[in-house]
């Protein structure tokens, strides 16, 4: 999408259609409930019951009051990935609980001062999940967090997500990754691609700047795009402050060109370099990120598209008005690290908007670089799935909403009749809209 079409947008009819989530399980913290059990004329020994409920990415509540003595912890995995709490200072932590899943910690003897809780899930602590319990002489067990949706009236609500959505609307877009890289190509016809990895400054959100990890400073990393035959080489020169290396995900390569060390290569060591070379052999859709500290490097910014040769056109779709592809957009998805809830290395509203006219059709490859499943989902046109992870379908899928799964690709083409501004987002309703508005992995197609 070029820069004019960039600023064509519009506000009416922008809607999620969402206000809140409520999760039957969500955390109370449960004052009043304390006992007492000693022996006659000795002081009362205090025991206190606590809920907290893991969503994705939050503890609720993050911060609770408790007196000193016995504290037992109910910890409710209200969400859709799995998810732990731990405590740290203790040495305690819940198993990994999947979705659903309730288990009960025993903290012996707290003592007033403070204990940091998290999710010790790669990357899960990075993105919120993290919180406090305050031990305190006389405390109940209560809560000590910040304003709940139910503080704010129905007036400040409207005006919270009116202004962040104008935001989307009006303020000028910061730089946008996955642009494609051109090769150089060699005395051989050889296509080489230069990436350095690197940390810079990001703007994930509207004044929001994190330390993201880069290929040639931007998230995602920039496209490369080949054809089936030609002969690629990926030179990859590391600045990070630990050793690296490059995975090429859904590519069919030589096993020492596999990007995993210490199996098939040593450790791209910082100011050192690595050179994978292969023949691009048949047609793809694939990924290129780090298999090194992977937990670490791709939410933080180190994945990119590859891609080789086209995706056909199902002669079946001819019927639906679907014969060519008027713009192709790659979306990949993350939801940990320093990036966080995303769509190309954007929160809402810094997300990048699409611009199409009505009778067009735009080819979306979906990446998931994240830690969870996202439900990705088009207001208005119905999404064509022609392709999973590279491999045409037999017969296209009309699909409204695409469930993309961590490493998982999907091709879809989404047919344009309609006029007016239809919202994008993922529909993990938490990863899209709250109290103040839309944020995280949410953004806009403007039909005309």
């Amino acid at each position: 999408m070029n820069n004019d079409e960039r600023s064509v947008l519009a506000v009416g009819g922008f809607g999620l259609g969402v206000v809140a989530l409520a999760f039957a399980g969500f955390a109370i913290s449960r004052s009043g409930n304390t006992s007492t059990a000693a022996a006659p004329g000795a002081p009362a020994a205090v025991s206190t019951t606590i809920d907290f409920t893991l969503t994705e990415f939050a503890i609720t509540p993050n911060m609770l009051e408790v007196p000193p003595g016995n504290v037992t912890i109910q910890v409710h995995n209200g969400g859709l990935a799995v998810h732990n709490l731990a405590i740290a200072s203790r040495n305690l932590t819940t198993r990994d609980l999947q979705p659903g899943e309730t288990q009960t910690l025993e903290l012996k003897n707290a003592t007033v001062g403070d204990l940091p809780i998290q999710c010790n899930i790669p990357g899960h602590a990075a993105s919120g999940m993290t919180g406090m319990i305050h031990v305190v002489a006389g405390a109940g067990a209560t809560t000590d967090t910040a304003v709940t949706p139910t503080s704010m009236s129905y007036q400040q609500m409207d005006k919270a997500m009116t202004e962040r959505a104008l935001r989307f609307v009006n303020e000028p877009k910061s730089t946008f990754g996955g642009t494609r890289l051109e090769p150089i190509i060699l005395a051989d016809g050889t296509k080489e691609f230069d990436l350095t990895a690197k940390i810079v400054d990001w703007e994930v959100e509207p004044g929001k700047i994190v330390k993201a990890w880069t290929y040639n400073g931007m998230v995602p990393g920039p496209e490369i795009k080949v054809n089936v035959g030609d002969k690629v080489k990926v030179v990859l020169k590391n600045e990070l402050p630990e050793s690296t290396d490059i995975h090429f995900h859904g590519i069919r390569v030589p096993n020492a060109m596999d990007g995993v060390d210490p199996f098939t290569q040593d450790p791209v060591e910082p100011g050192k370099s690595f050179t994978y070379e292969f023949t691009a052999l048949e047609a793809s859709v694939g990924m290129y990120h780090s298999h090194h500290d992977a937990q670490q490097q791709i939410p933080n910014g180190l994945a990119g598209a590859f891609l080789i040769g086209d995706m056909p056109i199902p002669a079946s779709l001819a019927s639906k008005g679907i014969t060519k592809v008027d713009q192709y957009v790659n979306m990949m998805l993350n939801d940990a690290g320093t990036i966080g809830l995303a769509l190309n290395g954007k929160s809402f509203p810094a997300t990048e908007p699409y611009t199409a006219k009505v009778g067009e059709t735009m080819q979306v490859t979906y990446f998931n670089e994240g830690l969870m499943a996202h439900p990705m989902h088009m207001h208005q046109p119905v999404g064509w799935v022609i392709a999973k992870d590279g491999v045409p379908l037999a017969e296209p899928m009309a699909e409204d909403t695409i469930l993309v799964a961590p490493g998982e690709r999907y091709t879809v083409l989404y047919h344009f009749v309609d006029p007016g501004v239809w919202a994008w987002h993922c529909h993990i309703l938490n990863h899209a809209e709250g109290p103040q508005g839309m944020f995280g992995m949410v953004t806009a197609v403007i039909v005309k």
